[in-house]
């Protein structure tokens, strides 16, 4: 489920939908936004069974639903709203806008830029469609297309919130987070406030600039809004326990995980859930959970929806098993080549003694701009491993700056003079 897409890109065609405060059905107080979505949903298809648009509706709601809870069976749910819509009017606009955002809802990247591709081309004017070309350009690591996508949003309908929520990320790549948090405040100060749990992705997007930026106090005020807006909120109890490993409380920041796991049961959950024990201590648990999170990413490996970025770092530095880290590395790179595969990929090289082209690989992913702790400490690692002092201690100094929650540049520091380590 871990991807970068910035997942508001429906939110706009919400406003569609019928207005909850005002239907019975719909006012308990103790519904999600999206439940209530649901429900106004249904009722539109019940009083009109034939009109495809309450189909597309439910679609709508059930993707949103998904995002509130990390339940990717809302994901299937709404494919079977969207086929019933599809019955009752092929080749539906937006329907066919629904269908692109499932796709990459489920990662499935090549075929959502396909297929997001082919309705541009129908409605070469649609901000929502830009967005999805942004999103499925910037998964496969084609930032430039990305980057055009973007620019083309904001050029269309100035301010709109899709359109902000796609620059920022881009600048997040680009290596500029202060830039990428200003873009993501604006977003926030033109979100209804009735929207509680678009409010709360914001404010956790915005946390994690902060956390990225070597910030974990300011971080945690926003995951504090973002936690009081939407109650146990997924993302955000996820960035509040990296700041609790910065703080290094790292028993807090198990419990936090656990109650992430318990709500997503994800197989990337699991495996910061198992790092998070290992970090404070808990040999024995640490290693269940890992034997158990090998076992679940091996079963969905198949997919693309998977954690084999996860399952690389598993095998690199925790199972010890360098030729399997390999392997998997080579099936995401395949597919893909944003720098986040190509960060896990030079890993695996690294860990196999290919430290050649695994600088390459590294120094291609960076080369993006992007500025991310895990990354230089990676890149210095292996500029060192290479015998270049000089490019190693820049990368390296750069991690330490970034206060990587948990990134362990002890290990690389160690090969440093007492002088570097502390600057």
């Amino acid at each position: 489920m871990k991807t970068k897409i910035a997942v508001l890109v429906l939110m706009v065609t919400m406003a569609g939908l019928a207005s909850a405060q005002n239907n019975p059905a719909t006012s308990d107080a103790n519904l999600s936004p999206a439940e209530r979505s649901m429900a106004v949903a249904r009722q539109a298809f019940e009083k009109k069974p034939g009109s495809y648009s309450g189909y597309n509706q439910l679609a709508i709601a059930l993707s949103r639903r998904a995002r509130e809870t990390s339940d990717i069976n809302f994901y299937a749910q709404a494919e079977d709203a969207l086929k019933k819509s599809f019955e009752l009017a092929p080749e539906n606009l937006e329907g066919e806008k629904i269908q692109v955002w499932l796709l990459l809802g489920r990662h499935e990247f090549p075929a959502a830029l396909e297929a997001a591709k082919a309705v541009n081309k129908r409605v070469p004017d649609d901000v929502l469609v830009y967005g999805f070309l942004v999103d499925a350009n910037a998964e496969l690591g084609n930032y430039k297309d990305a980057e055009t996508a973007a620019q083309w949003m904001l050029d269309l309908r100035p301010g709109n919130l899709p359109g902000l929520t796609r620059a920022a990320y881009m600048r997040e790549l680009f290596g500029d987070a202060d830039g990428a948090y200003d873009l993501m405040d604006m977003a926030l100060q033109a979100t209804p406030p009735t929207e509680a749990e678009d409010t709360a992705w914001i404010l956790n997007q915005m946390a994690h600039l902060r956390l990225i930026s070597g910030k974990p106090e300011e971080a945690e005020n926003l995951l504090n809004q973002a936690l009081a807006k939407f109650p146990g909120y997924h993302y955000a109890l996820a960035n509040l326990a990296k700041v609790r490993i910065e703080q290094r409380r790292y028993t807090e920041a198990v419990d936090l995980l656990r109650q992430r796991y318990q709500a997503g049961p994800h197989a990337e959950n699991l495996y910061d859930l198992a790092e998070a024990l290992e970090l404070a201590g808990r040999a024995a648990e640490a290693q269940k959970a890992f034997a158990e999170f090998e076992t679940k990413s091996l079963a969905e490996s198949v997919r693309k929806d998977n954690s084999d970025r996860e399952l690389i770092f598993y095998y690199a530095d925790h199972a010890h098993q360098p030729a399997k880290a390999l392997d998997v590395a080579r099936q995401e790179l395949a597919w893909r080549h944003d720098v986040y595969t190509r960060d896990a990929y030079a890993w695996a090289l690294h860990v196999n003694g290919q430290d050649g082209e695994a600088r390459k690989q590294i120094e291609t992913a960076l080369a993006v701009g992007v500025r991310d702790a895990k990354m230089f400490r990676h890149a210095g690692e292996i500029a060192l491993q290479l015998g270049d002092r000089v490019a190693g201690e820049k990368y390296l100094r750069e991690s330490v700056a970034l206060r990587a929650p948990g990134s362990a540049q002890a290990n690389a520091l160690q090969n440093l003079g007492p002088e570097t380590q502390t600057q």
